[in-house]
């Protein structure tokens, strides 16, 4: 079902076309060849975006099973159910947004405009802007790659997508599938290991936009710099839940469990801490072993749970819980964690310090520390003296308590009495903000991102301008009189 969209020959020579690169010459020909493209043949109407969106479609439909084998051999088991929740789900209903809306949203339309300038008026016309590249993370590899891509399509760029090199064997599928789909004079796929996507972030795109973590995130901006590439920067941080004095806790910690459980903690915005009273600890900590025993039963032989990418990865929060005094950590099950298949369950680890690795970091594993706080300022002033995350939960029942944590605090994102959904709302735009990221897409936001949104001044027969011109005598000086005033 490949785009047959019609190209001039001289300008897209089979030669200089690729659908898969796996090096730097091939990604700077591919890179120059798009680029062109998009110089000489920008796509303007809806039908061509349409088209490319369908084809994603029928290509997710198509390799579904296929890309959710793929994802699990880099995990060395990564749960099917949560790669049809929380990537594929998100991307069909993604692709069904764009295609309702994208039409309406690529249409000029008029804004207002001074009365000082009538009958004149002012437009926003919508543009493509041209080749746009995407840098997709290991943790959830299809969503955000086809998250991004929607948007991009929606807006009527070419693309270039850097797959992760630490989830080779879903790089190697997305490309193949990719190839297949869709023309690579619209999306070609690269597949390679650091030095080639240090390459990649180095080309100048007319957008980029990088998932991943704060520290790449600052090489990617430099890199990007250079050529004065806009980008997005979708990052991490350690995103805090405060739990009130009167929520209830049983839903709060149903909620919070289910928000670290997902892909085994490997979620951008899943809960990294949680500030509650101390009196209610040992209660929470019970409610959690509960919860766990109950979603996750006979857990040695449970496929809805999600093992680590990697060993680096284990040995990294291995490395954080063995700063940890053994009478503070309090696993949520009795199977310890295999070094072999990277499974490791769930840990709670009540009042670390706070100068401590574990609460320095993004943790990106099962493991939720407990924080208390003696009153909500106290809370409140915890997450303020710390980089700007990219998620906030906040959980109870009193709405002004809730609104001063709404107001009092600075995030990406934020759920009242939930965690993560707001990532799958299409209204919503997603993203950082300070350390966390830079920029947000999904939806309109995401085609807005993806355009420039060019001004127009559309002068009238009757121009008043003329009114304005030298020599500047009496009836001008009377004119800006009476404007200055």
């Amino acid at each position: 079902m490949m785009d047959e969209y019609a190209t001039d020959p001289a300008a897209s020579p089979a030669q200089n076309s690729y659908s898969i690169i796996t090096d730097t010459e091939t990604l700077q020909a591919q890179f120059a060849h798009l680029q062109q493209l998009s110089r000489q043949q920008p796509i303007t109407d809806w039908a061509m975006r349409a088209e490319q969106l369908d084809n994603l479609e029928a290509m997710l439909r198509d390799e579904q099973a296929a890309f959710a084998t793929a994802i699990s051999a880099d995990f060395n088991h990564r749960s099917y159910a949560e790669t049809q929740f929380a990537e594929l789900f998100p991307s069909f209903t993604g692709i069904t947004h764009a295609k309702k809306h994208g039409k309406g949203w690529m249409k000029t339309r008029r804004v207002g405009i001074s009365a000082l300038y009538l009958p004149a008026h002012n437009e926003i016309q919508p543009q493509p802007l041209g080749v746009v590249g995407i840098m997709v993370p290991w943790n959830y590899p299809l969503y955000l790659a086809i998250g991004p891509l929607i948007d991009a399509l929606c807006a009527g760029n070419r693309v270039l997508i850097k797959m992760s090199e630490s989830a080779p064997r879903f790089a190697e599928c997305f490309a193949k599938a990719i190839a297949h789909y869709f023309s690579p004079d619209m999306v070609a796929v690269v597949v390679g290991e650091v030095a080639l996507a240090e390459a990649f972030s180095a080309l100048p795109f007319d957008h980029l936009l990088y998932t991943g973590s704060t520290e790449v995130g600052k090489k990617v901006m430099r890199a990007a710099a250079a050529n004065l590439t806009p980008v997005t920067l979708e990052l991490g941080g350690k995103s805090p839940v405060i739990v009130l004095e009167d929520a209830a806790l049983e839903n709060a910690v149903n909620r919070i469990m289910m928000g670290k459980t997902l892909n085994a903690g490997q979620t951008c915005i899943a809960p990294d801490y949680v500030l509650l009273p101390k009196a209610q600890h040992p209660r929470f900590i019970a409610l959690a072993k509960e919860w766990f025993a109950k979603h996750y039963p006979d857990i040695g032989n449970n496929t809805d749970y999600s093992h680590l990418i990697n060993d680096a990865h284990l040995q990294r929060v291995q490395g954080y819980l063995a700063e940890q005094p053994v009478d503070i950590t309090h696993p949520l099950s009795e199977l310890p964690t295999d070094d072999d298949t990277r499974f490791m369950p769930p840990i709670i680890v009540a009042e670390p310090d706070a100068d401590s690795a574990l609460m320095q970091n993004e943790i990106f594993a099962p493991i939720l520390p407990l924080v208390h706080y003696d009153t909500l300022n106290d809370a409140i002033a915890f997450v303020n003296a710390r980089p700007r995350p990219l998620a906030l939960y906040v959980f109870g029942q009193k709405e002004s308590a809730i609104e001063r944590v709404r107001t009092q605090t600075v995030s990406g994102g934020v759920c009242v009495n939930e965690v993560l959904v707001h990532v799958a709302q299409h209204e919503l735009p997603f993203g950082g903000i300070g350390h966390s990221g830079i920029g947000a897409y999904h939806g309109k936001a995401g085609f807005e991102r993806f355009s420039h949104l060019k001004p127009v001044f559309v002068q009238s027969k009757l121009n008043g301008m003329n009114l304005l011109l030298p020599p500047y005598g009496e009836l001008f000086k009377k004119g800006m009189a009476l404007l200055l005033k």
